[in-house]
């Protein structure tokens, strides 16, 4: 009850605390991308405050087309296009705003790769090199704690650049992009080294969407497929093979729109649509099925770019 002044007690407020707001944490990094142009800048987002992205430091140097990982103290992102395509890591900490770190060298440099990762170890699949005659089927691996360069982990079922990658704490899962003719997944299990395995198909053949998951489902949106941009949400489980479920739509078809959750909200960030890129943030509930509704905004209209989340299914 109130006091005379009309002041709930502490321990008042706590026997009612069933109406009390939930609040979910998790940060995502949203690292460089191309607004028109490569840029190096890393915006952050706080997926359980639905706020707009703010600035967060900078890029060793501007790029595109890299991919991002982590656990739940820092955001690893590595390869993409600064002109040419870059075998560097680098790394930034969820938790202290700056520019990005060293971390080390991919096995080759490549571009439109994908990134997934546990709480432990970080993979890098897939993506393209000048000279490779087009995708390639290499698998790293780094350990997240300690910089330094990947290792050889095995290789997916076939060469492909412009994939996406989402995990839960023992398995990642990787879509095929440029390069095949099919929408097969492949996946891995993160602890081991060796090949992946086919995993089932996607409901779409699609490259350069947006994948991310919770412990138990992951999510593949957006993409282009035959130059066409998609708006198809499809759902695994990722603890089982087969193919993917439909779970609703975007609010725009668009590729390019890199996905990052806190284990219950899922966001999928900018991209481009048919026309000009757009700074719009989607959001879903990754343990529903529905359309996407807005979340809020980029600093900036931007597409292609890497993201990490500190709240990911990789570490629950």
């Amino acid at each position: 009850m109130p006091n005379y002044q009309g002041v709930w007690s502490l321990s008042t407020h706590y026997q009612n605390r069933t109406g009390w707001p939930t609040f979910v944490a998790g940060l995502a990094l949203y690292s460089g991308g191309y607004p028109g142009t490569r840029t190096n800048q890393i915006q952050l987002i706080d997926i359980g405050s639905g706020a707009d992205a703010t600035d967060f430091g900078d890029l060793l140097a501007a790029n595109l087309n890299n991919a991002g990982c982590g656990s739940s103290t820092r955001a690893v992102t590595a390869g993409g296009n600064p002109n040419p395509a870059t075998d560097t890591i680098q790394f930034s900490t969820f938790s202290s705003a700056g520019n990005a770190t060293d971390f080390g060298n991919l096995t080759a440099a490549r571009q439109a790769l994908a990134g997934l990762s546990n709480s432990t170890r970080g993979i890098f699949s897939n993506g393209y090199y000048p000279g490779s005659g087009g995708g390639v089927n290499i698998i790293d691996y780094v350990t997240i704690a300690s910089a330094g360069n990947a290792s050889d982990f095995g290789n997916t079922t076939t060469g492909t650049e412009g994939t996406n990658g989402l995990a839960s704490t023992t398995r990642g899962v990787i879509s095929n992009g440029f390069g095949t003719s099919d929408n097969r997944i492949d996946y891995i299990t993160i602890a081991n080294t060796g090949n992946a395995t086919d995993f089932g198909d996607l409901s779409v053949t699609r490259v350069k969407g947006g994948a991310t998951s919770s412990s138990t489902r992951g999510l593949f949106a957006g993409g282009t497929e035959q130059s066409t941009k998609v708006n198809v949400i499809d759902f695994i489980t990722i603890a089982s093979t087969g193919n993917a479920s439909d779970f609703g739509d975007l609010t725009v078809g668009k590729g390019g729109c890199p996905g990052a959750n806190n284990s219950v909200t899922a966001i999928f960030m900018g991209g481009k649509p048919a026309g000009s890129r757009i700074k719009s943030i989607d959001k879903v509930t990754i343990a529903s099925t529905g359309n996407a509704s807005g979340f809020g905004d980029l600093l900036i209209p931007v597409n292609n770019g890497a993201s990490s989340s500190s709240a990911h299914g990789g570490l629950s």
